[in-house]
Order: structure tokens, then C-alpha cells, then sequence
């Protein structure tokens, strides 16, 4: 169905979704007379008829990228896109099959500040407010019976924000092995990503799997793989992936990940069981941080010929590092990638306002890191099987500083592979780090997982536990570094907005608490960044309204009015001069011949409906910490997330803040993550002026929890405590 102008302008174009309806209206000169009524729905309900394949989360694309490719998934080549702009880069989204794709392209457009339409086979994307519309009582069009508003006092200055569970605590659990002990109950539960809702609610999906592929299809799965091919050397064949030859140049060859990779927090890469047809050359798993090159490659696996057989030797920074290995004929060889961030996240949630709209939110820094990166290969013999259970051969372990926060993932880079990989999997874990050292010896990693994937144990929300074959030996040491969680939260007041609406004995505060559900605040400085955004609204006058007009007298001839759209209010004679965004639009045409009709336009600013940010659930209880708006963003000094215990005495324990404290400031330790500040000594261990200090060991269990301060009036303290836990015998 299309309702179109006579110009060809269309007005509405869709599809009839129900069964005629019929009137009679009584007897003609032709006989009886009836009148139809449809019921249609735009075009986009055909693209709701289809259920979203399930595909792995977008990373750092743009909102127009991800309504686009959303579209060519359920209705491949069916729209022009031509109209939908890029608006805004989004963190992070995940499809649901769940829920039908207006829903995705409505939270798509909210969290970048956006209105989108489908319509005359074209999908339209564009920043909220694009198009313009006046309504000024100087105008003679104006009809002023016809305008109705309302101005509710729903200001806010004094703002609380809840979101989603957070990394809190920088832990570090300290253990000694007996011999016997597989089991060892961790000081705090653990933070992942897993438990969290890797999607804008309220899409929700628990998957920790990106990519979980057995190449069981007749190519590579276009929803995963980007697939670069000049020779026709890839294929997909009894269930592997299989790469004959290459150009003999770097790039040209490559299987790629569609998306790009977040490095935080817990990562796996799995890059299959590999099996050698041929001297090989090529990088297999590889992390870049630009073009699939050597040079580029943050974290990968080298393989080089060597005579019959092949090398393979781990790729970190662009350089072969660490001892090869030599493959044999016959065996597979699985290759795996872990990495474990100091930061979970590396990049800031944005957040819009009327004052910050799409393309200037809140938010949106990048957050540095350092990624331990662990590159081990599990190698099976099939002519034995206790090697399925054999330990996997390190090639690498050691931190990567400043580390990239995103990369590419190439599952192979063929300079002239020949090679068949039978699965590939990238799989967020536990933001857990297992490490341990015999007597004299040097610390490694602790593989985690499977059994049958090489590990070594697993963790879960309480313990970690090893293999019986991998107990720890008498007097082993164990360290276990992760977050903690907990909710999100923030309290942000404005004191400027407070004193202009003091009025006698009221302070011209107004308060106000919601659990934003998207976008998702994950951390309690996102919860800071949201609440100002939310602020640059609730600070200001709200305005709601309807004007009820035909459509000769707004708005400029041939411009139709669509929800999203602003509209300048200036009607002085009642105090209103603002701008608001159309939310609703209804239109009664009672003359379609002569193409008049009746325009019902609902519109309200952000101040009366926040058009940023979704709510729900119960409102949060105020947190103790409340901070102006001035504080936000520099209201605390780092964390110490590389803080460790050194040495351990029956009478002392020796910490490594691992830094140096700030000039004029300090360190505070405390037995209790509570009290900090000069003003509590409860709990207090000492304050301490240099890197590594020794405080007292009162217990075979203790725990001791460390910030920093400045010298600030008064201090500012670390955001988060770490948390060094001590369990060892006398």
C-alpha cells in the first residue's frame, strides 16, 4: 500500500496486515455501497516476518553499520541504504533472535541518538532533530486555539544512576599447595563479563561464545568470516577449513573475523586443531592492530617451512619470540590464545543529551591496559590417546603494556599454508589470571578450561579448582588476580541549578533515582558520565505539547512532519521559547483529492522525557559517595591493579604497590574496603610514603586492601581498593 502526494512525494508505503473490513453505508444508484477499512504496517514489517540468525556482538560499528547489515541478514539486497547515516559509533550491540529487528533498529537509534524509518524500500537513519520545523506565533499561519502546553516541574539536580553490575576490587588471592589440595576457595567472587548482558537491554544474552564454528556449512559462515581469496586456495571440505597455497605475499590470503576484537578482560581463541598436508608459511590466529600483516600482528602463531615439516613459534608485537616448535607427520595441533586484561572494557559507554548529541556524547575515552597474552599448543598424537589429556607447550606468557584496545582477528594469514583447521571458537571466560611457582623456580600460567582441551583447572564463582593430574606441589605458590563486582552506581548533585532555584527555606535541590537499562552504564564512572547527561536535560524547563492544524498551515509547504524531527517553539505570549523532538504524528486526511488533512503533533523536550535513555526496574538506593558535577571525571587518582604481595614472614608481609605513590600523597592500607580518609582509623594498617612496605601478618588468613592518595585538600583517593589475600600456613 502507498499514500503518496500527486508529486510522487510517498507518505506512508507498507503492507496490509489484516483482512478487509467492511461497512455498510446503504443502497446506491448502482446498488449497495460499502466502505473498506484497511489495517497496514510500514515496510519494515516485512523485515520483522524474519527471525535474526544469531552472529557474533558488534564491536566499535557505527549505528548506521549495524541497522544496515542487520537488514541484509533477514532481507538481503531489498533496501537502498543510501539514507542511513553512520550517526554514531556504539561500543558494543548483540542481536537477539529473540526479538524482531524494529526493536533492534529502536535501540540502535536511541543509544546513538537517532530516528530511523523504512520506507519506499529505503531505510532512513539520521541524527535526532535533523529536520527542522518552526512554529512562531509571528507567523500568520499560526493558529493559536490549536497549541497545547504544559510545562510539569520535573527538574533534576541531585541525581542517582544505577546500571549494570560492575568490576570492582583488583584481587589478588595468595595460595601455598600441599600436595594434596585440588580445591581453593577464593576471597571475593569474581567479575565476568559472561553474567552480564552483552547487549542493550532488553536484549540479553548470557552466550560467552563470539564465534563457535565447525565449518559444517559448504564455505565459510559470511556471518563470522570475511574471506580473501585471489588463487582459490580455501575451501571448506569434511567439516575443516582447509587452505592449499597463497600468493606468497602477506595479507592477500586471509580468513577474517567480521568483527573487530575488545581486548578486556577474559579472553580465549581457540584456533582449531590444526593439520599439516605440506611445509607451511603463514600466521595462524593472529590479533592486529591495522592490515593483516606481520608487521601488524599484536599476538599470533608463526608458521615457517622446515624441510618436510614445519615450524611453529609464537608472533607478539610483529617479532618471533620464544623456542619453535618442530610439527610431525600425522599429529594435530591445537593452537589456543588466552589473554587476561587489567581493565575489563576499553572504551567508555557514550551517552547523548540535547546538549550532546550524536557525534559529541559524553563519554566514549578510551581506557588503557595491559594484556598478559598466553600462546600454548596442545599437541595430539593420534596414535596416542593419553596425549588428548597431555599438558599443552607454553610458546609464550608475559604482559603486553599499553596494549591495543581492540584488534582484528585473522583466523589464518596464508603466505602458502597448507593446512586444514577443523573448528574455531573465540569465547569470553572468567576475567580470572592462574599463576604458579615451585621453590626457586619462575612463575607460569595455569591453563584454564577443559580437560580436553590441554587445561590444567577451572575457576568458578567461589573456587578454583585443578585437575587431579595438575595438583599443586607441597609448597607451590598460587596467585589468582581478578575483579570482584558489584552494582554500578553514582550520585551526582549541581549545585549551580540547585542555588538559581533556592527559594527561602528550600534549597533548590530536586532529587531524583533510575535504573538506566541502556545504554547500559557498566562501571560507576559511566554512571558519573550518564548522570550528567541525563543532567544537561533535567537541570532545564520541561515543556510537553500538541498542536492540532491542517496541514496548509504547517509546516513549509511540501515538508511533512515525522516522529523525530525538532520543532522551535516561540510563542511569547506563554513564556515558551524552546525546542523539543516530535514523539508522536497523526494525520487525518479528510480531503485526499485536494491532499488536505489534519496534522496531530505531539512533541516534548528532553527535560519532560529524557530521549537518551531507557528505565526500568526499581530506583536505586543513593549511594555514601555523592560528588558535584565538577568532580566528574577527576574526582579520584588511579587504581594500584599491579599492587602484590612480595614476601611473606610468620610475623610480616612485604606489598609492592607497584608504583611509586603521588608526590605529597600516599599509600593506605586497611584490613576492611571501608573508612578511607584521614578522618577513620578503624581498620587502618598504616599509611605508608614509599612503593614496598611490610605491615604486620596477624593470621594465617588475612587480607589487606591498598589505595593510593594525592596530596590534594582533602585527598583523592583510588576509585577501587586491591585486595591482597593471604592464605598460607605458619
Amino acid at each position: 500500500m502507498v499514500l503518496a502526494r500527486a508529486n510522487g512525494t510517498s507518505l506512508f508505503t507498507g503492507y496490509i496486515t489484516a483482512a478487509a473490513q467492511y461497512e455498510y453505508l446503504g443502497w446506491g444508484e448502482c446498488g449497495p455501497a460499502f466502505r473498506y477499512t484497511l489495517v497496514a504496517a510500514g515496510d519494515e514489517v516485512v523485515l520483522d516476518r524474519k527471525t535474526l540468525s544469531s552472529r557474533a556482538p558488534f564491536v566499535a560499528r557505527t549505528a548506521g553499520d549495524i541497522l544496515r547489515q542487520l537488514a541484509e541478514d533477514v532481507l538481503p539486497g531489498a533496501l537502498d541504504y543510501s539514507g542511513a547515516q553512520p550517526v554514531d559509533v556504539l561500543p558494543s550491540f548483540a542481536s537477539d533472535p529473540r526479538k524482531t529487528w524494529s526493536q533492534h533498529a529502536a535501540d540502535v537509534a536511541l543509544c546513538a541518538r537517532a530516528s530511523y524509518r523504512v520506507m519506499d524500500g529505503k531505510l532512513l537513519l539520521a541524527p535526532l532533530g535533523s529536520t527542522q520545523h518552526t512554529l512562531s506565533e509571528s507567523s500568520g499561519q499560526f493558529c493559536p486555539e490549536s497549541l497545547k502546553l504544559n510545562s510539569p516541574d520535573t527538574r533534576w539536580n541531585d541525581v542517582t544512576i544505577s546500571g549494570l553490575q560492575e568490576p570492582l576490587l583488583h584481587v589478588k588471592d595468595y595460595f601455598l599447595g600441599d600436595g594434596l589440595t585440588l580445591s581453593f576457595t577464593l576471597s571475593h567472587t569474581p567479575f565476568t563479563k559472561v553474567t552480564q548482558t552483552l547487549s542493550y537491554p532488553p536484549f540479553t544474552n548470557v552466550n560467552p561464545y563470539f564465534v563457535e564454528d565447525e565449518f559444517t556449512a559448504a564455505a565459510p559462515d559470511p556471518r563470522y568470516w570475511k574471506v580473501s581469496d585471489p588463487q582459490a586456495v580455501v575451501s571448506v571440505s569434511g567439516g575443516a577449513l582447509v587452505i592449499q597455497g597463497g600468493t606468497g605475499q602477506d595479507g592477500q590470503t586471509s580468513v577474517t573475523f567480521v568483527e573487530q576484537v575488545e581486548l578486556g578482560g577474559g579472553l580465549v581463541l581457540r584456533h582449531g586443531e590444526v593439520s599439516f598436508s605440506a611445509p607451511s608459511n603463514g600466521i595462524i590466529g593472529g590479533l592486529y592492530t591495522g592490515n593483516t600483516l606481520l608487521a601488524n600482528c599484536f599476538a599470533g602463531f608463526r608458521v615457517a617451512p622446515s624441510g618436510s615439516q614445519s615450524t611453529i613459534q609464537a608472533l607478539v608485537n610483529g617479532a618471533v619470540v620464544g623456542t619453535p616448535m618442530t610439527t610431525t607427520a600425522g599429529h594435530r595441533y591445537a593452537l589456543t590464545t588466552h589473554l587476561y586484561a587489567t581493565e575489563i572494557y576499553r572504551k567508555q559507554q557514550i551517552f547523548h543529551s540535547s546538549v550532546n548529541p550524536a557525534g559529541g556524547g559524553r563519554g566514549g575515552a578510551a581506557i588503557p591496559a595491559d594484556v598478559r597474552v598466553v600462546l600454548e599448543v596442545h599437541d595430539i598424537d593420534p596414535t596416542n590417546p593419553g596425549s588428548l589429556q597431555a599438558i599443552s607447550t607454553v610458546l609464550y606468557d608475559g604482559i603486553v603494556t599499553s596494549a591495543p584496545g581492540y584488534c582484528s582477528y585473522a583466523l589464518v594469514d596464508s603466505l602458502n599454508l597448507h593446512v586444514s583447521i577443523d573448528y574455531a571458537e573465540l569465547q569470553r571466560v572468567v576475567e580470572a589470571e592462574v599463576r604458579s611457582a615451585l621453590p626457586t623456580a619462575a612463575y607460569r600460567t595455569r591453563l584454564l578450561g577443559a580437560l580436553a582441551d590441554g587445561a590444567e583447572g577451572a575457576i568458578s564463582s567461589y573456587y578454583l579448582e585443578f585437575y587431579p593430574a595438575y595438583v599443586p606441589a607441597a609448597n607451590e605458590s598460587i596467585e589468582v588476580r581478578y575483579r570482584s563486582r558489584a552494582s554500578s552506581l553514582a550520585r551526582v548533585v549541581d549545585g549551580n541549578s540547585a542555588a538559581s532555584l533556592a527559594l527561602g527555606p528550600d534549597p533548590g535541590v530536586r532529587s531524583g533515582a533510575r535504573h538506566v537499562t541502556a545504554p547500559p552504564p557498566r562501571t560507576t564512572a559511566e554512571c558519573e558520565i550518564a548522570t550528567l547527561a541525563l543532567m544537561d536535560d533535567t537541570c532545564q524547563q520541561a515543556w510537553v505539547g500538541e498542536y492540532n492544524v491542517w496541514n496548509d498551515f504547517f509546516p513549509a509547504l511540501g515538508q511533512d512532519v515525522f516522529p523525530g524531527d525538532s520543532i522551535a517553539v516561540q510563542v511569547p505570549s506563554r513564556g515558551a521559547n524552546f525546542t523539543a523532538i516530535v514523539r508522536e504524528v497523526d494525520w487525518q486526511f479528510a480531503d485526499l483529492a485536494a491532499e488536505r488533512g489534519q496534522y496531530k503533533i505531539s512533541f516534548a523536550n528532553d527535560a519532560a522525557a529524557p530521549f537518551g535513555f531507557t528505565f526500568a526496574g526499581a530506583k536505586p538506593t543513593p549511594p555514601d559517595l555523592t560528588i558535584t558535577a565538577a568532580q566528574v571525571g577527576n574526582s579520584v587518582v588511579s587504581d594500584l591493579p599491579l599492587a602484590e604481595i612480595t614476601a611473606v614472614t610468620s610475623t610480616t608481609v612485604t606489598i609492592d604497590a607497584g608504583v611509586a605513590p603521588p608526590a605529597g600523597g600516599g599509600i593506605e592500607v586497611r584490613r576492611s574496603d571501608y573508612g578511607w580518609g584521614a578522618g577513620s582509623d578503624r581498620y587502618l594498617v598504616g599509611r605508608f610514603s614509599t612503593r614496598t612496605f611490610t605491615v604486620p601478618r596477624l593470621s594465617r588468613t588475612q587480607s589487606n586492601y591498598v589505595r593510593q592518595y594525592d596530596a590534594s585538600s582533602p585527598p583523592r583517593y583510588s576509585r577501587y581498593s586491591t585486595a591482597l589475600h593471604l592464605n598460607y600456613p605458619y
